[in-house]
């Protein structure tokens, strides 16, 4: 097992942000982390990241706990996102090659190049960060998730700002490492055409907790023949997808 979560909480003073989630990774595997704006979605990335402790509940990544292993799980993990922040005054290349020293990527000249030809954005390799668009900026930082061949990918939101000729580029890519590789990813997503499209399992999320899990066609079952004392999942559903 890849990743496993059990009664994960977490409250921030009177908010409880997430409430009990449970739910697992196989290796090779992609789960799509959905949910409407205010749903836990970036609060259970962070948890994974060992960024934040949860209140209660427990992760387990690879087998181990953050408390004995954190270096170990954190060099086998990565993470992306459209608002991380570069520093802007370096160039595309010098943050990329601050990152792959912190990795300790192998043979890193290479690895970056191949990384930029990927995400078409080689002609921008000399370009300071503070010059890119949020589209551009979103492709570099997919670039410094996948520096390390993570064995598991956290990706919060990867295609937005994308326009949807590199969106299908960056789908593609995810499934080859998927294939080659056995990748595990975890992406969130307001967008259910996409985890339709890319994942073998959905998680839903509403105001913290799991409202769905399952494939895609369990999900649209679920939502066809949802009762009206039941969470209002079709509903969300609608919202996604519009």
């Amino acid at each position: 097992m890849i990743l496993e979560i059990k009664n994960l909480t977490k409250t921030f003073g009177a908010v409880l942000a997430v409430d009990n989630v449970s739910f697992s990774l196989e290796e090779g595997e992609i789960i799509g982390l959905l949910g409407p704006n205010g749903a836990g979605k970036t609060t259970t990335i962070l948890l994974l990241l060992g960024l934040i402790a949860p209140t209660s509940g427990s992760i387990r990544i690879f087998g181990l706990g953050f408390d004995r292993d954190r270096e170990t799980i954190l060099g086998g993990i990565n993470f992306c996102a459209p608002y991380l922040a570069f520093p802007g005054r370096l160039s595309v290349y010098e943050n990329l090659m601050v990152f792959a020293r912190l990795y300790k990527v192998r043979h890193p000249v290479r690895k970056i190049v191949e990384l930029l030809q990927q995400f078409d954005i080689e002609a921008l390799k000399n370009t300071p960060v503070l010059r890119l668009s949020s589209g551009q900026n979103t492709r570099l930082a997919l670039c410094k998730a996948l520096l390390n061949e993570p064995r598991l990918l956290l990706l919060d939101e990867p295609t937005a700002y994308l326009d949807p000729q590199i969106s299908a580029t960056v789908k593609r890519v995810l499934h080859e490492l998927q294939d080659k590789r056995g990748t595990t990813i975890l992406f969130t997503s307001h967008n259910m055409a996409d985890a339709e499209e890319m994942c073998s399992r959905i998680v839903f999320l509403s105001r913290g907790r799991i409202i769905a899990y399952g494939t895609p066609m369990e999900i649209t079952e679920v939502i066809l023949n949802e009762k009206r004392d039941k969470p209002a999942l079709s509903e969300i559903f609608l919202r996604l997808s519009a």
